[in-house]
């Protein structure tokens, strides 16, 4: 589906071969997916956490569209949009009418239009430090605009992290990567003062009763089994392929498998799933210690 999806955007389009797989597939698996869907949807809307390029692809791939769109409370709520004439995968699209976008210096995204408040209730102090002296929100996500006027967002502000070495980091684009592994739920990456960038990371709940069948440890419980080397294989067989992606000062070195899976019930997600960090940090702190015994 990821193949398929990713070849309507080349100039050539899908080949014989993978045409007649993807009708076999279609026939075979994409149309229990769509059916429980209801089986007539063939396009849908998101906005909240980042859905991710790989995932957008294997909808489109199984026949279901996802339109990513982007915006904040502050903007009443749509800034940007993928659009079904104009759309590009793990991007949230291009501006809507009578919305600017701009990257400032430091890749943060500012906005301007009639959607954009005027200012919080009562709260001068706050108003001033959302706004620019030019009257641009500051959004406080990181961003770039593509050649082809598509907005792709890379990252929060307050989620750059500065190793001990100097380098800053922005870790969402790099845990998508890792997170595209089907075994993996959650990836938060460490580096804020450290020596290196290490990752926790938790495993899919149901993706993890399939492996342990499979791997003979029926019933066995993450906690159990999460030193064990094929887990850990599978684990670096995903932050391998993300690290080949990335410069070398922001390589994952080391990680950790925590567990239990991250959850909004235990503080450590928002209820659009994104991951509240100085809360994992808090709740694992001897985890993220031992990413760095003898450092």
């Amino acid at each position: 589906a990821v193949r398929y999806s990713r070849a309507l955007d080349t100039s050539r389009g899908p080949g014989r071969l993978l045409r007649l797989a993807h009708l076999v597939f279609d026939l075979a698996a994409y149309r229990r997916l769509r059916a429980a869907l209801g089986g007539r949807c063939r396009m849908a809307i998101v906005g909240g956490a980042p859905l991710g390029e790989r995932l957008g692809h294997f909808f489109r791939g199984t026949g279901i569209t996802v339109l990513e769109g982007y915006g904040l409370t502050e903007t009443s709520p749509a800034l940007t949009a993928n659009l079904p004439t104009a759309m590009r995968i793990g991007t949230v699209g291009k501006p809507l009418p009578g919305v600017r976008i701009r990257i400032a210096d430091d890749g943060e995204i500012h906005a301007r239009g009639e959607v954009v408040f005027g200012g919080y209730w009562n709260n001068p102090e706050a108003t001033r430090a959302a706004l620019t002296d030019d009257g641009w929100l500051r959004t406080g996500d990181l961003g770039t605009i593509d050649d082809g006027g598509f907005l792709r967002i890379t990252g929060r502000t307050k989620d750059i992290m500065v190793t001990a070495a100097g380098k800053n980091i922005a870790p969402a684009p790099i845990e998508e990567r890792i997170r595209a592994h089907p075994l993996i739920s959650q990836v938060m990456l460490v580096a804020d003062g450290r020596p290196y960038v290490a990752a926790l990371v938790t495993v899919d709940p149901q993706a993890w009763t399939r492996w342990r069948e499979q791997h003979g440890h029926p019933g066995a419980s993450v906690s159990a089994l999460r030193d064990d080397p094929a887990l850990r294989g599978e684990i670096q067989m995903a932050i391998d392929r993300a690290n080949r992606s990335i410069s070398r000062a922001e390589q994952v070195k080391t990680f950790r498998i925590l567990h239990r899976d991250l959850t909004e019930v235990d503080g450590e997600l928002t209820p659009t799933l994104k991951i509240k960090r100085e809360a994992v940090q808090d709740h694992f702190a001897d985890e993220v210690a031992a990413l760095y015994q003898g450092h």
